[in-house]
């Protein structure tokens, strides 16, 4: 191999850079494919389809609604306090194991060049020729994705009427070869607060509701932060210098916007609910970020058969969206705007005869496919109050399905009720 040929493999590496309105990361609705703006029966309303406020207190209640209360679900309200995150662990420690093999690589080369005389550059590109297997090394995290997210969620709904505070925030770094000397960039760290409240009225009573919403977000993003991994005190260096810069204009009042979301729900049969919403319409960029909103139409069916309103309540969903109609950034495959999914909620443990007020167990199971990539998910709730999810998922960082997938993997915990 010559150094033309090391040249050549190293320098192949490229970027994507895609802006997106603020995202509240419902693990529920996540595990379903992200199929939900006609399943929204609960506080997942706020985020996805304000007009599903109107089902709170109604589906699950049989004596307000007899014709839905079939399964269970809160009869007061739903108010969660949530903390939750996401990582690649198993690729944050086969980077490090990575980078620590070139490190050495390239203090080897080092000291040659001492010895020997000759240039650094050359120094590199020669023990890389004699050692081609760190060459497939460099090419493997060439530009490689190490995604890290975390959430808090304070969020409450009733009846016609819900409220949410939540926090995302998200580093998502990708180590470079590049020519010579691999580099870390982070080009993606952000922060999103989001303050929002709506509504809902049904305009057909059981049948059609609307809603509407406002919110006020901020976006916080630090400059482009470029690391060189030849040596630790440098990434320990730079991250230091860095860190108060990554909060000195986190309350500066010219980088918050205010928008709205508006949605709709009908109930077409006692089985089938169909949903469309218009979110994210913001008034004024966002960190400097033209946002898309985000139209999204579904639908809902809940099989008579397979939901039960007893002590052990069972419910259980098949949905399917059309989402996000408007972004066409990623619109070469058709499924890119394509999500299903479908969830079992069982009640295991209960008092019966309460009409499933006193729930001590229930497990929630759910699986789809979220613009072409499975996603799954496992929720246990034990006394109504504690709650623990996890969930999978797939994005595209790609332009189409298949492309680029990175494969999320979140927890969170929930207290409330």
């Amino acid at each position: 191999m010559n150094k033309l040929t090391v040249l050549a493999v190293l320098a192949c590496s490229f970027g994507i850079a895609v802006a997106k309105s603020p995202t509240h990361y419902s693990l529920r609705a996540e595990s379903m494919g992200g199929a939900h703006v006609a399943v929204v029966d609960d506080k997942e309303a706020v985020h996805y389809n304000y007009a599903g406020l109107s089902q709170i207190n109604r589906i699950g209640n049989y004596e307000k609604r007899p014709e839905q209360g079939y399964y269970p679900r809160n009869w007061f309200g739903d108010m969660r306090l949530t903390v939750g995150g996401a990582g690649e662990f198993s690729k944050f420690l086969s980077t490090f194991d990575d980078v620590k093999d070139i490190q050495d690589l390239f203090k080897n080369a080092q000291k040659d060049a001492e010895k020997n005389g000759t240039s650094i550059t050359n120094a590199k590109l020669d023990s890389l020729i004699s050692h081609p297997k760190y060459i497939k090394t460099i090419n493997s995290y060439d530009h490689k994705n190490l995604d890290v997210r975390l959430k808090i969620d304070a969020e409450m709904a009733f009846h016609n009427f819900g409220a949410a505070f939540w926090m995302s925030g998200g580093v998502a770094p990708y180590i470079d070869g590049g020519l010579i000397m691999p580099y870390v960039v982070v080009d993606t760290f952000y922060i999103d607060a989001v303050a929002q409240m709506g509504g809902a009225y049904e305009i057909i009573k059981n049948k059609l509701s609307v809603g509407l919403g406002g919110k006020i977000a901020k976006r916080h993003k630090v400059n482009m932060i470029t690391i060189g991994l030849a040596n630790y005190s440098s990434i320990k260096d730079t991250l230091e210098n860095q860190l108060d810069n990554a909060t000195d204009d986190f309350f500066d009042a010219e980088t918050f916007s205010l928008g709205m979301d508006m949605g709709v729900l009908y109930q077409l049969t006692r089985e089938v609910r169909v949903g469309a919403s218009l979110r994210d319409i913001y008034f004024k960029k966002l960190a400097g970020e033209t946002l898309i909103p985000n139209f999204t139409m579904g639908v809902n069916y809940s099989p008579r058969f397979m939901n039960s309103n007893t002590g052990f309540g069972r419910k259980f969903n098949v949905a399917f969206d059309f989402a996000d109609a408007f972004n066409t950034e990623k619109n070469y495959k058709f499924c890119t705007h394509l999500n299903f999914g479908f969830e079992l909620e069982q009640t295991l443990a209960a008092i019966p005869g309460l009409n499933n007020e006193v729930r001590f167990i229930v497990l929630r199971l759910a699986g789809g496919f979220r613009g072409g990539y499975p996603t799954a998910g496992i929720g246990v709730e034990v006394l109504r109050f504690f709650s623990f999810e996890a969930a999978t998922w797939g994005e595209e960082r790609g332009y189409y399905t298949g492309q680029d997938e990175n494969r999320i993997y979140m927890v969170q915990a929930s207290i409330g009720f």
